[in-house]
């Protein structure tokens, strides 16, 4: 009950405070400043990676100036975000983060109660008093949600074509014979002025703003309409134009990023005489063909083989990628900005990019870093076309560069929900699906349900990786009316957008267990490790060893001998092609055995607590793929052999410690570890490809699985063995 209590009085408390924010700081067109305040105008410019953050700009006196950091404060920037139409401010950042402006510096020393209705009300030293350098000019992250009922006022009107577009919401509306498309890629535009939805005269549209607007609701492309249909409409529809044109370059990622154009002379009827309401027309990538149909069919894939992205939670994010002579790379984040990474984006399939991330935002990758400096028009067809520095080198895979794109709203989140869990990020997974003509909530069955269908079912929701699949949910007190089984059978490559999209039974559902308690769940995480082979390590460890089976009992008991061992003399000898293998953590999590402490197995020969049942298949195929020998970590112990400068480690083994690998460690087993090897007494002298799978089971979850697998060519001549071409992944 208490728990109860608390919970309810901090809603209670947050939203009086939320009133108390609209009370007190109404809209820009609702506020009378007094007498003598000075007319400033407010802007957010620089290196901006959203349109809602950026260096404090100030229009004053005729010319635009920046503010210094100097004693700056959250109270100051809510009143500039609020000054701005956003509801408040999330943070501010000194020392030019955003880049350093040019001009005056207009204010400095600002200190602000929070009660302000303009930056301009609060305490400074007076306007272009100063002493300090654009090294310290200060920037601010904003709320992206609009303040309802916000109305620009442009307070010079010879400024207003150096301003950005700012206004509530965007839309594109449909006419009514396309209302049931999904995704929506063709109708009139309107912008939320104001808490009234407003159209755009098209006299000074162009092809640009267009791309814009595409690119924002994650269409890479715009194509051309039947005027004719959208002039007929606009003669028949009521008309509520907006007071302003729109000017955009193209390379903006959203409408937000425009800047304003042309005033335009409100008139009535007889506003825009020339022209008619915007109209937008995007073509969407292949992945999201708009279908009139609820199931989608298609599972998303990439269109252009040469860059790709890796280790995002969601459709359209990622580390990038790129394939150059057979071998994929990363890209360095040296002045990667959103153009670049619209350009990866659109190539992709998807439109502009939301934001562009450094420092190895989405995890490491492995491999080369192949483009440094990367300097993009906007207008590439590929990043491979975006000029680069050749000669620049020495960034490390912590500067690997990755994108967050604008995909189109395909309403995916509306027919699955999770139901019972303690928090959103976990519960029953419900399905909305089709029955007897109506559309009703029900379960999956949790029959082969795994770490891949979780994953699915995660970005699904867009609620992150997964963490664990459930197949029983009793202890998740789901809705009693969803209980019974609407989709059995399902099987996901990982890969889908939706749960739809993967195998399943379809009509003809088949689930023993039933519903209910026994159920499909999940647990989702916004974060997961990554796993990766130093193949390298591997190439240079290999060797061959011919050891006695009587110094091989523990081993055996594990079964990490061939299967001729069973019957083989303890004097003797079998052949170990044995090698170290040194596994890297490069996600954003670390990573854990799946098992708890209580479940772990002692080996007594071994003398440590086995965390996981399978970690590692080692195997040796033929040149056709067929198996010809095997080993393998049946279970493991997993510790912090060696981290990164700066990063501690966290797990040990012994004594029964914690087990796992850290982010920036890596665990090394040796060369000269027991199973740490292939049995190859039986196998012919010849040309074999060597594989490692590490988490062959999806037993943990973690970012990317495609990384997980190593491949060699291997060569025997019945006395030595040799790896070459060492590699992760699949080649190309």
């Amino acid at each position: 009950y208490l728990a109860y209590f608390s919970h309810s009085l901090v809603i209670l408390v947050r939203v009086c405070l939320f009133q108390f924010t609209y009370s007190e700081f109404p809209a820009q067109s609702d506020t009378e400043l007094p007498p003598g305040t000075p007319i400033i105008q407010l802007r957010l410019a620089g290196d901006k990676r959203k349109h809602y953050e950026g260096r404090v700009e100030v229009y004053y006196n005729g010319e635009w100036g920046t503010v210094c950091d100097d004693d700056f404060s959250i109270h100051a920037a809510n009143i500039l975000c609020r000054e701005l139409g956003y509801v408040e401010a999330v943070s501010w950042s000194p020392s030019s983060k955003y880049g350093k402006g040019e001009g005056r510096i207009w204010l400095d020393n600002v200190h602000c109660s929070g009660r302000e209705r303009t930056l301009a009300q609060c305490k400074s030293n007076g306007f272009g008093v100063s002493d300090c350098k654009h090294s310290e000019d200060v920037g601010v992250v904003c709320n992206q949600r609009r303040i309802p009922g916000f109305k620009f006022i442009s307070s010079f009107t010879n400024s207003v074509e150096s301003l950005n577009v700012q206004i509530e919401e965007v839309r594109i509306r449909a006419i009514y014979s396309q209302r049931k498309r999904v995704p929506i890629t063709e109708g009139y535009l309107e912008v939320k002025d104001g808490g009234k939805w407003r159209q755009i005269c098209d006299e000074e549209w162009t092809e640009m703003n267009n791309r814009v607007i595409c690119g924002m609701y994650g269409f890479p492309g715009e194509k051309g309409y039947n005027t004719k249909v959208y002039k007929l409409l606009a003669k028949r529809r009521k008309k509520n134009y907006w007071d302003f044109g729109v000017n955009c370059t193209g390379n903006e990622a959203s409408l937000h990023g425009c800047k304003l154009g042309h005033k335009v002379e409100l008139k009535g009827n007889a506003t825009c005489e020339k022209g008619m309401p915007v109209v937008v027309s995007c073509v969407p990538g292949r992945a999201f063909a708009p279908s009139y149909t609820q199931g989608f069919s298609k599972a998303y894939r990439v269109e252009q083989p040469l860059v790709r992205l890796r280790g995002g939670a969601n459709t359209g994010d990622g580390r990038v990628e790129v394939l150059k002579n057979g071998e994929w790379g990363t890209v360095c984040d040296d002045s990667w900005n959103l153009k670049a990474a619209s350009v990866v984006c659109r190539e992709l399939g998807f439109g502009s990019a939301k934001e562009a991330l450094a420092g190895g935002r989405l995890g490491q990758g492995m491999g080369p870093v192949h483009m440094n400096e990367v300097e993009c028009s906007g207008f590439e067809k590929s990043l491979t076309e975006c000029y680069f520095n050749r000669d620049a080198l020495g960034c490390s895979h912590e500067e690997d560069a990755a994108v967050r794109c604008n995909v189109p709203a395909m309403g995916f989140q509306n027919k699955l929900r999770l139901s019972g869990g303690r928090n959103p990020f976990e519960g029953r997974v419900e399905v909305l699906a089709e029955k007897n003509d109506s559309l009703v909530w029900g379960t999956v069955c949790s029959d082969s349900w795994g770490t891949m269908e979780a994953t699915v079912v995660c970005r699904q929701l867009g609620l992150g990786f997964a963490s664990n699949a459930f197949q029983e949910t009793w202890y998740w007190p789901g809705d009693v009316r969803a209980d019974d089984v609407v989709m059995s059978g399902v099987r996901c490559s990982g890969t889908e957008m939706t749960l739809a999209q993967c195998l399943h039974h379809g009509k003809h559902l088949h689930c023993p267990r039933g519903g209910g308690r026994f159920a499909a769940g999940v647990s989702c995480s916004e974060s997961a490790p990554d796993l990766v082979l130093n193949a390298q390590v591997v190439e240079h460890t290999t060797y061959l060893e011919d050891r006695p089976m009587y110094i091989l009992q523990c081993a055996n008991e594990e079964h990490c001998l061939s299967s001729s061992a069973a019957t083989a003399t303890p004097s003797s000898y079998r052949r170990l092609m044995r090698f170290s293998s040194q596994i890297h953590n490069n996600g954003q999590s670390d990573f854990r055995p799946r098992a708890a402490h209580n479940s772990w197995v002692w080996h007594d020969c071994h003398r440590h607590y086995h965390s996981m049942e399978v970690f590692t298949h080692y195997d040796l195929l033929s040149l056709n793929g067929t198996k010809v020998a095997e080993g393998h970590k049946a279970s493991f112990c997993l510790e912090d052999t060696q981290c990164e400068e700066g990063t501690e480690k966290r797990y040990e083994c012994a004594n029964f410690g914690q087990q796992g690998i850290t982010v920036g460690c890596w665990d090394t087993y040796r060369h000269d570890i027991d199973c740490q090897w292939i049995d190859v007494t039986d196998v012919v002298p010849g040309d074999y490809i060597f594989q490692v799978v590490i988490n062959p089971n999806y037993e943990v979850a973690e970012s990317d699985y495609t990384n997980n697998i190593m491949k060699c060519r291997c060569r025997y001549d019945g006395h030595r063995i040799w790896t070459y071409n060492c590699h992760i992944g699949e080649r190309r």
